[in-house]
């Protein structure tokens, strides 16, 4: 009997501590009839929590009442997409055919389509025809009503300007204000100075239906041990780094189907190859007044307008065929593509890969977190100076938003000082984080070294409470934007069919394009095996050759599964002869093996010879 009460009483004391040392916040004082606001977002759970708990602070404070966030996080940017425009199909259907109009088969891609023109109607449709279209595309566009149709999501929250701007030309997208009722202060100081950018180097930073609210770069993250395990004596600092044998079935890298910003990491690699493609032609202090004499002219694509030799649009798509080249020996590397983006760096951190592709926070936060310790520092981040662009991650009102008041305030609140805070500020610190250390780069001026006095005193001010000196060069999100001019012409226009080029040659056709490199590397290396990498290298063939031109319109002329079908059974054909050329030139037909870790060994970490040497290699 005693027994069972001690029992008993130890139950009721743990179901109590959560109470006990439960911290009170506003969002304990929300109450059933206060606001609340719904986001779809791919953000992670750290991100979440600080901005739902800091919103509601602000808006308690600002308002008189806080805000419960519903955030409804379904996976990455494609899976967003799809599911948002499923949505406002089946919710405008509803509308319509309520309003006692009929509903078309081709509705739903009428309504969503990114290049309906109202002003342009096609040869061989009827007027009436073409009528009954533009309406129902009028009415979608220019309703902004959750009581005629709605998605019943009030904001989406994360992914790039990409998705961004695929959102905004199928009109999920409304701007919060109108141009001239942005509120004052927020996007530039009442003297003028821009806070916020439209955007830098090419790269876009906020539009009238969306706004940039932290900025991203991508580079590389990298175990020290697992460097010297694969003989490797320096760590890698370029993109091309990745592309030697010696990392063979080490890497970790994420499907770009599933993740919006590894896709654009992949279009950055490619656009660093337009760029050294041009430079090493000699037009690179010439391309900024080429590209708007291209613009200008509004030639098809490829042609070159008076003034501009034929000889530099060569150079780029030399370039951007020796993109897709190292994006091919960057996946042969391979030991897996993931679906998730953060699970890279926390391979790498644990030794379960050498090295990877990483957005920048995850990289160096990850690094921050596997360090601490050891006693020496045995993961690393690296940002390829002058190869990686920086591009901001979107907040955005939904088209019939039913909360839109409070989703305006959430715009404000994220890029206030107050809120940009949270971006960069060590946990506890004033205004700072509660929990999570984001380790972001906000995209507010005033928190980087600057030559106006006012913004300088705001980042001396700033630096006192942040994670990391944002000044410093590698950190400073504006000075890596400067050293990194991107071009839209050269790569945007592939940017969807580049998601799918890398899933068919390097996801569906993995296995067979790793046997085909091994067998190159155990011959000796891609210098003496000149067959076999031409073979390996050999871009889609079907349903027409891929190259820069036909790349920009062929994901609309062919279905997409076609497309990947063909291109995977193409490209399985040719890493097998490229295996078989690589063993002719290996003078053996037999199996290939490469002195790489077993996945045994993958996760073991050798410690420093000296423990209190932290930062030295052993």
């Amino acid at each position: 009997m005693i027994r069972n009460i001690s029992i008993l009483l130890v139950l009721l004391v743990i179901l109590a501590l959560p109470f006990v040392f439960r911290q009170e916040t506003v969002l304990d004082e929300w109450r059933e009839g206060d606001p609340e606001l719904v986001i779809i977002t791919p953000m992670n759970e750290a991100i979440r929590f600080e901005y739902a708990l800091g919103f509601s602070r602000w808006h308690s404070q600002q308002y008189g009442t806080p805000v419960k966030v519903d955030w409804r996080n379904i996976g990455g940017t494609t899976e967003i997409a799809r599911y948002l425009t499923s949505e406002f199909a089946a919710s405008f259907r509803a509308w319509w055919t309520a309003q006692g109009h009929p509903w078309r088969g081709d509705g739903r891609a009428i309504i969503l389509s990114k290049t309906f023109d109202p002003a342009q109607q096609p040869d061989g449709v009827a007027d009436d025809d073409w009528a009954e279209q533009c309406a129902m595309f009028a009415a979608f566009r220019g309703t902004d009503d959750p009581n005629a149709f709605s998605s019943q999501i009030d904001m989406y929250f994360g992914g790039g300007a990409y998705d961004a701007g695929n959102a905004t030309r199928q009109g999920l997208l409304v701007p919060a204000w109108d141009e001239e009722d942005i509120p004052p202060g927020l996007l530039a100081t009442p003297e003028g100075a821009e806070l916020i950018p439209e955007g830098m180097s090419g790269e876009q930073w906020r539009t009238l239906t969306w706004y940039g609210t932290t900025l991203s770069t991508f580079g590389m993250c990298y175990n020290r041990d697992r460097l010297d395990a694969q003989g490797i004596d320096r760590e890698p600092a370029q993109w091309e780094d990745l592309a030697d044998t010696r990392w063979f079935r080490t890497l970790g890298l994420a499907d770009p189907t599933k993740s919006g910003s590894i896709a654009k990491a992949f279009e950055t690699i490619v656009q660093v190859q337009c760029r050294k493609a041009v430079e090493a032609a000699g037009y690179g202090n010439q391309t900024d007044d080429f590209e708007a004499r291209i613009a200008a002219a509004k030639g098809p694509p490829g042609q070159m307008p008076e003034g501009v030799p034929v000889a530099y649009q060569q150079a780029v798509e030399a370039g951007w065929v020796k993109g897709l080249n190292l994006l091919q020996k960057i996946s042969a590397n391979a030991r897996y593509f993931t679906d998730s983006a953060s699970k890279v760096p926390l391979d790498v951190g644990m030794g379960n890969a050498a090295a990877g592709l990483a957005i920048d926070f995850y990289g160096r936060y990850e690094a921050e977190i596997s360090n601490a310790g050891r006693g020496w520092d045995a993961m690393g981040y690296v940002t390829p100076r002058g190869e990686s662009g920086v591009s901001a991650d979107p907040i955005s009102i939904l088209r019939g938003a039913p909360r839109r008041e409070i989703a305006v305030r959430f715009i404000e609140y994220l890029l206030s000082e107050e809120g940009q805070q949270l971006w960069c500020y060590r946990v506890g610190t004033p205004g700072g984080p509660r929990k999570y250390a984001l380790q972001r780069f906000p995209i507010r001026r005033d928190f980087y070294p600057s030559t106006n006095p006012l913004f300088q005193a705001s980042y001396e001010r700033h630096r006192a409470n942040t994670t990391d000196d944002l000044g410093r060069p590698t950190l400073d999100a504006y000075r890596l934007a400067e050293e990194y001019v991107y071009h839209p012409r050269w790569t945007a226009g592939h940017f969807g069919l580049l998601r799918d080029w890398v899933r068919a040659m390097g996801l569906d056709a993995g296995q067979e394009l790793r046997a085909a490199w091994g067998a190159i590397a155990q011959a000796g290396g891609p210098d003496v095996c000149p067959r076999a990498l031409q073979a390996m290298e050999r871009l889609p063939q079907v349903p027409e050759p891929l190259n820069w031109v036909s790349g920009l319109t062929m994901n609309k002329t062919y279905e997409r599964l076609d497309l990947l079908r063909e291109w995977t059974l193409q490209y399985r054909t040719q890493y097998a002869e490229a295996m078989r050329l690589a063993r002719e030139e290996n003078g053996s037909p037999g199996r290939f093996a490469l002195p790489v870790q077993s996945d045994e060994d993958l996760g073991r970490a050798r410690p420093p010879a000296d423990p209190n040497s932290k930062g030295a290699r052993p």
